[in-house]
């Protein structure tokens, strides 16, 4: 199993399809299972779950939700090799549909305790049956396909199906949603828009005043997921979901650090709601405004286990959401390990909505990272020519690109990749410093951390280089061959400065702590470690031509634990 750790981080419930069902030896009358509101759903619901008439309750049942409600819950004995790669080659899988999501019934305090009976038979006005209920909440977004709730006794461990609910269906399963924006280039007048829906036909984004474009229409089946022969990847089965249509626009006719509307859909099948965006200021100009993390990831609203759970996720992306709901933020990064989907495509619906409130109003740039390729020859979650987080696509990735926001140029290459060091040469001699003063190198997996380091790479003229993949924040000095060339200096106000003046190397940072459970640091040894924190965040920084401003920002208290400046 230990070989399968990096892909799965197993847990009772991410084997759950690898458990032989058993059948349960419980002919009770009484069970059933209701969900309230029991009406079609919008496009986000909060459903009661409720299981009554359970003669004996146990801290082993529980309930999960299954899409589509057409899933066969039944063993897959021909489908045994698919689950290799998810760790546990022992037994058989349990469905063929995993679980979305699922909780234990003891979540409710009251189950256990049998605190709400009902007396089910009399004799002589005596009770001699008595039931218990209990009643769970589950946070439900629309992923187009039918859903139900099935009832299990047994635990993770023992899984049997009890019963289970009558199928429900979304209000407008073709409804366009989480839509997303990304730069495709350095002039901040055209942006890319992706969007997922269940129908289709062509649609459109209107946006601007009056300006409109129709989009472009992709999706893909089983047979595209790219997989090994002799290793399936779980997207090839058990984790496959629908994933719709992607929806895909370019609007141009922008200008750059400007504010514009825009919807998408279609008057047959509805419209987003209106939505402010922000272009991020053109290559060349002065002021740059951005937010950088990696390794963030999803979390449940509610209190299910799900597939992968990136436990900071909801504290990052809500302090994140406040940051470009009150300042203008022109752009995010997210560099590597996006969504954490690893082979189940349900978990790229989730993502997507849970970033849907600042990937809508700024550019969303991401980098490859390892759990966008965890399994053997698998492809890519990204759209040519420009990375931009979208639902998975056979289409070939393009590795590494560099795009310029004012006064910075980003290279952003790929760790998963055989480096194109060619191409990283041809980029950077390609920078006018006149321009574009300042160059920062992004990549996920780093070359100087305290946990473990993964990578070498000479970054000379690198003022800032940034790496995910290690889940904590670490600061080095200018760093060389691991021996510090420049030490920073406090300025007046007490902030570390490093002045790249004379320039010697890289300052270094690994800002993977943004929704991954955190890493402890190893060692205490490395001369050239300055600053190290173990705790949810992201760091935000500030570009002029005369200098760069960088702060770590705690996601659940919001304060500051770590600012420094580079300068020239």
């Amino acid at each position: 199993m230990a070989e399968h750790r990096n892909y799965t981080a197993i847990s009772e419930f991410r084997v759950i399809n690898r458990r032989k069902l058993l059948k349960c030896p419980d002919p009770n009358p009484y069970l059933k299972i209701s969900v309230s509101p029991n009406s079609t759903m919008s496009n986000e619901e909060y459903l009661t779950v409720t299981v009554s008439g359970v003669l004996i309750p146990s801290g082993s049942d529980w309930v999960a939700l299954i899409s589509p409600s057409s899933s066969n819950v039944t063993d897959c004995p021909l489908s045994e090799a698919y689950y290799a790669q998810t760790g546990d080659l022992s037994d058989l899988p349990l469905l063929r549909q995993y679980p979305v999501k699922a909780q234990y019934v003891s979540n409710d305090p009251d189950y256990l305790k049998c605190t709400k009976k009902i007396c089910q038979k009399r004799v002589f006005r005596r009770c001699v049956v008595t039931t218990c209920s209990g009643s769970l909440t589950f946070h439900v977004i629309n992923i187009r396909t039918n859903i139900e709730f099935v009832f299990f006794a047994g635990g993770f461990d023992t899984p049997c199906i009890l019963t289970w609910s009558n199928p429900l269906n979304f209000t407008n399963p073709k409804m366009p949603l989480y839509g997303h924006l990304s730069s495709i280039d350095s002039t901040g007048k055209s942006m890319r828009l992706t969007w997922v829906s269940g129908d289709e036909e062509p649609q459109q984004v209107q946006y601007g005043d009056g300006m409109s474009q129709n989009s472009v229409v992709t999706t893909f089946t089983q047979d595209d997921m790219c997989s090994s022969s002799l290793l399936p990847s779980p997207a090839k089965d058990f984790g496959w979901h629908d994933p719709g249509f992607i929806h895909t626009v370019v609007m141009i006719g922008l200008q750059p650090s400007s504010t514009f509307s825009y919807r998408y859909g279609s008057d047959s099948i509805g419209w987003s709601n209106q939505t402010q965006f922000r272009t991020p200021p053109a290559g060349g100009s002065d002021g740059l405004y951005f937010i950088a993390y990696g390794d963030m990831g999803k979390a449940p609203f509610d209190s299910s286990v799900e597939h992968y759970i990136q436990p900071g996720s909801l504290s990052v992306i809500k302090a994140v959401t406040d940051e470009v709901n009150s300042v203008n933020v022109d752009s995010i990064f997210h560099i590597g390990d996006i969504s954490y989907a690893t082979g189940f495509l349900v978990e790229w619906d989730f993502f997507l909505q849970l970033i849907n409130p600042v990937a809508s109003q700024v550019t969303y740039m991401t980098a490859i990272g390892n759990h966008e390729r965890d399994y053997v020859d698998s492809g890519s979650v990204y759209i040519t020519p420009v990375p931009t987080p979208a639902m998975p696509t056979p289409a070939k990735d393009t590795p590494w690109y560099s795009i310029e926001q004012a006064s910075v140029h980003f290279t952003v290459i790929s760790t998963e990749h055989d480096w194109s060091y060619l191409w990283i040469e041809k980029d950077m001699a390609s920078i006018s410093r006149s321009k574009t003063p300042w160059l920062i190198f992004m990549g996920h997996r780093p070359m100087y951390t305290s946990s473990h380091a993964d990578i070498t790479v000479d970054q000379r003229f690198v003022d800032l280089a940034f790496f995910g993949h290690v889940h904590n924040y670490e600061r080095t000095c200018a760093v060389y061959h691991k021996k510090c060339k420049a030490m920073p200096t406090k300025d007046a106000n007490g902030i570390d400065t490093y002045n790249n003046s004379n320039y010697s190397a890289p300052v270094q940072a690994v800002i993977g702590m943004a929704g991954f459970a955190l890493d402890n640091f190893t060692t205490d040894s490395n001369s050239w470690s300055l600053k190290r924190i173990a705790e949810f965040g992201y760091v935000r920084g500030n570009a002029t031509k005369q200098g760069l401003y960088f702060e770590f920002v705690n996601a659940n208290t919001r304060n500051i634990g770590d600012s420094f400046r580079i300068i020239k």
